[in-house]
């Protein structure tokens, strides 16, 4: 059955297919829309959006173009009803599909939000109420971390940045030891999880606005 929360000032519809949406991660969207002001002119990703709420919060805010992602059919159907009911329709795109196979070859974005599972499997009994695939993140609950940044490093604006969700500061350091296009900028405590800017490792390496500069911080 369908139920609705508050999400900012927004009305988020869902149901048990899909990941309820977590307060905190309002967090995630402000954070998103606070650098499109600043960053390059482009449109919103949002891979593994769920129900879409934190995109949907970040474009709200900021006004660019998102398109969301997601395998399921049940989320992206949240998705653009979300997208409908907080009046942004016009702005909104979304696949349902493979991250890999969601995006041309030539879309670039200015900012890119992923939401994956980040549950380490051997943990996921602790959440009985969460429908498993949208929290099972594999034996280190990065399997889809390194999915979105594989995508998101390719699909990135120069300039651009990432605006990442994991379960704590330890898979941030794990995955910020084995990315190399990428470079973790900024590590932000949430009430249940951690947000992770990371921007692209040239930009990074410039330390002009464009890159880390002032972010490099945790």
């Amino acid at each position: 059955m369908s139920q609705t929360m508050t999400f900012g000032p927004l009305e988020i519809s869902f149901d048990e297919t899909v990941l309820r949406p977590r307060p905190w991660t309002t967090q995630q969207a402000h954070w998103a829309a606070e650098i499109l002001a600043g960053g390059p002119e482009g449109p919103v990703l949002e891979l593994c959006a769920g129900a879409g709420q934190i995109g949907l919060l970040a474009i709200s805010i900021a006004r660019r173009p998102l398109v969301c992602v997601d395998s399921s059919a049940d989320a992206c159907g949240f998705a653009r009803a979300n997208g409908g009911a907080a009046g942004l329709a016009d702005l909104v795109e979304v696949r349902e599909g493979d991250l890999e196979l969601a995006l041309r070859a030539d879309e670039r974005f200015a900012v890119v939000i992923a939401d994956p599972p980040w549950v380490r499997s051997s943990e996921i009994r602790r959440f009985p109420e969460d429908p498993p695939p949208t929290i099972d993140g594999g034996r280190d609950g990065l399997d889809g971390a390194r999915a979105c940044l594989g995508v998101a490093a390719r699909h990135l604006l120069p300039g651009g940045a990432i605006v990442l969700q994991l379960g704590d500061r330890d898979q941030a350091a794990a995955l910020g030891r084995e990315v190399s296009a990428l470079e973790v900028c900024e590590v932000r405590d949430g009430a249940d999880g951690v947000l992770v800017l990371l921007r692209r490792s040239d930009d990074a390496r410039v330390g002009t606005d464009a890159g880390c500069g002032n972010w490099c911080r945790s």
